[in-house]
């Protein structure tokens, strides 16, 4: 067997210069599936465009914290070789490259086949220079009725600085001409604020087409003058600043998370400029202001022929009633004997239940809490929340509980990325109610999925549980896959409240007896399962591996998968995102094969199977995915499944996946994805997604 090099080694294989691909390379290979979403003839078309929206919505994120982390390690003298071998200023090349090409092919697919294939179904975008005279009338109108009381226009001079652009926010920049002024002084910036729609609908009576909008940005464009009446204005560009978004709390020296948190989330909206989107109009004198203003260099700025804000549109579709060009609607299932049977305590005593998202509904999650609130012969809940979202039904029956006097506790991760402020909020509604509310382990991220629940039943105390691969977020329920397990298995709850106690006492790991949990449990488990596996090929038994997560990328795991797949293990890989293993290398992963699912749902569930030749196959439902900051960096946990037609049909689910066809991208070994569309005269399409749907649901 070939020694595979640890994590720290740069061993250089025959055609690769490092076993190892690049995290933020591979990120950006997921954003550029997305896209492919937008560009696939086969996407409904409204669907289409919301693939543009959040490819655009994707790559802020991606500069907001891999960018600008990425930017600071190039920038740092102690920085050295990724486990890739590339340093931090060849990755940041190497995504520039990348980034403005597909930035460019994302406006010429919005510019010349979406837009106008949106035209032929009544919707438009009018162009300034084709509005009628009634829209200008209508628009001048809006424009003074609605727009200009809150714009702040600042003319640039020595007593008005350049304003404090807020992060991600659309501003525009005016081109002026007065003689009396040198040309530093003959600029002026508008900020748009946020309050305004970025999009406005025109009085149909005004329009050949039932859906005609303007953008805000054209709106305040063409009456702009209003703004400047003294000056000759040349023009006027939009542009839109990105900054870096990762917030550092220095947990050891906090003494109120919650407090340094609400002082730090400003700092959010005004942190070094990272990309800069701009008007590809834009004259070069603009742009030269611009950048010196930004201090930021030409590999970072982004000319764009279109909106730079282009993931507000994501919200259009749903306001269009065209149903021909969006996905069918599809009603979620509830098992039978969940629907059937009135107290749901008694159904989950009769056995383990699987909830499989979102072809099944997540009311049960919900409608469990709803009846421990109300039930007098509960006594405890518990929960972690790690994204909830905005008035969630969640918080609001554990805020009902604690009024009625239950003990609940609940574990709220306020480093949750983006939704800290929610859930600030949550943490301060919830202890209004009267619920213990902690915020995990300090220095590491509560990221479980887990809600105990604690009940009398005659003389006896009895704990019920349920473990999720995803948030207790409902909005998140309709749109990602994930699996639920409802259970009162003795050992699995006793293991949840042994959880629970370090997470509020900040004990040590604890003994468990059926789950595993991280820091470094779960990635035991997982490498001597891989072990076992690569141990019965070696002795000419069946050997296979499935892992389906969100991202790959602990060298610690791609090392124990090298190994088993030169032992002979067959290992399938379904991973969304990230990944850094190089599969099908001869001698080191000729047996590995990784796949990407992009399709209408966003694919979250993590699942890990293991042949096991020597007994029954294993399966287990993880809140983690295979990556050092799950593995090592956070509260997560693994849960087994032993009911053997769960686990049937989890394997079931995952085959689905592996057979995929149409939403499938196989990845190579130089990380570069091929889509796995092989249709031939006599091949079957196979979309997983849709035969989930098929299986799970009734469409109407």
């Amino acid at each position: 067997m070939k020694t595979v090099a640890p994590a720290n080694n740069k061993l250089v294989t025959s055609q690769f210069q490092s076993n190892y691909l690049n995290p933020e390379l591979s990120l950006l290979s997921f954003h550029e599936r997305v896209l492919n979403m937008a560009l696939n003839p086969r996407t409904p078309l409204l669907e289409r465009l919301k693939f543009l929206c959040i490819f655009s919505s994707n790559m802020d994120e991606f500069f907001e914290i891999r960018v600008s982390g990425l930017k600071a390690m190039a920038q740092s003298s102690v920085s050295g070789d990724g486990v890739d071998g590339l340093t931090p200023q060849i990755a940041l090349d190497k995504i520039s490259e990348r980034a403005h090409r597909l930035v460019a092919l994302q406006y010429q697919t919005l510019n010349e086949q979406l837009l106008p294939e949106l035209k032929e179904y009544g919707i438009q975008f009018v162009d300034r220079d084709d509005w009628t005279d009634e829209q200008s009338k209508w628009i001048k109108s809006y424009f003074k009725r609605e727009v200009l009381p809150i714009l702040t226009p600042i003319r640039l001079d020595p007593a008005h600085p350049f304003p404090l652009t807020i992060n991600k926010g659309l501003s525009i920049v005016v081109d002026l001409h007065d003689p009396e002024r040198d040309d530093a002084h003959n600029i002026a910036v508008v900020p748009a604020p946020r309050a305004l729609p970025r999009y406005i609908r025109l009085p149909t009576e005004l329009c050949e087409n039932e859906y005609e909008y303007v953008y805000l940005s054209s709106i305040i464009s063409a009456n702009i003058k209003r703004l400047f009446s003294n000056v000759k204005v040349l023009g006027c560009y939009q542009f839109r600043i990105t900054r870096n978004s990762d917030l550092y709390v220095d947990l050891e020296e906090v003494e109120d998370l919650a407090r340094t948190l609400e002082g730090e989330l400003p700092s959010r909206l005004y942190g070094e400029a990272i990309r800069l989107e701009v008007s590809e109009n834009s004259p070069k004198r603009i742009l030269s202001f611009l950048k010196d203003r930004f201090q930021i260099t030409d590999d970072y700025i982004y000319a764009v022929n279109g909106p730079v804000n282009l993931n507000r549109l994501v919200s259009l579709p749903d306001l269009i009633n065209r149903p021909q060009i969006k996905y069918h609607g599809f009603t979620p299932s509830i098992p039978d004997h969940l629907g059937q049977q009135h107290n749901i305590f008694d159904t989950i005593s009769s056995g383990d239940v699987l909830l499989h998202h979102p072809f099944q509904s997540f009311a049960p999650v919900a409608d469990l809490l709803k009846q421990a609130a109300n039930d007098p012969d509960v006594l405890v809940i518990k929960q972690t929340l790690y994204r909830t979202g905005s008035d969630s039904v969640m918080v609001e029956h554990l805020v009902n509980a604690a009024r009625a006097g239950k003990e609940v506790t609940v574990i709220i991760e306020l480093m949750a990325r983006f939704d800290e402020q929610n859930n600030l909020e949550t943490a301060q509604q919830l202890q209004s109610a009267g619920a213990h509310v902690v915020y995990g382990m300090v220095g590491k991220k509560t990221h479980a999925k887990m809600l105990m629940i604690v009940r009398r039943e005659g003389k006896k105390l009895r704990r019920y549980a349920h473990l999720g691969t995803g948030n207790y977020h409902q909005g998140n329920t309709r749109v990602y896959t994930d699996y639920g397990l409802l259970t009162n298995d003795k050992e699995i709850t006793s293991d949840v409240h042994e959880i629970f106690m370090q997470l509020t006492t900040q004990g040590p790991n604890p003994e468990l007896s059926k789950l595993y949990q991280s820091p470094f449990g779960i990635s035991d488990m997982f490498i001597d399962r891989v072990k076992r596996e690569a141990d019965n090929a070696q002795a000419g038994k069946p050997a296979r591996v499935i892992a389906k997560v969100n991202g790959l990328s602990s060298p610690v795991i791609i090392n124990a998968l090298y190994e088993a797949s030169q032992a002979g293990v067959k290992i399938d890989l379904v991973v969304r995102g990230i990944c850094c293993l190089r599969p099908g290398i001869e001698g080191l992963s000729d047996n590995i094969q990784v796949r990407s699912i992009v399709g209408r749902f966003l694919e979250h569930a993590r699942v890990f199977y293991f042949e096991n030749a020597d007994d029954e196959s294993e399966v287990f439902l993880s809140s983690a995915d295979l990556m050092p900051r799950n593995l090592r960096n956070r509260i997560e946990q693994c849960t087994p499944i032993a009911d053997a037609e769960i686990r049937a049909k989890i394997i079931e689910n995952l085959e689905a996946y592996l057979a995929d066809n149409t939403n499938a991208w196989l990845m190579q070994a130089d990380g570069h994805y091929a889509q796995s569309i092989q249709i031939g005269p006599e091949d079957e399409p196979r979309n997983a997604q849709q035969t989930l749907l098929n299986n799970y649901t009734e469409e109407y």
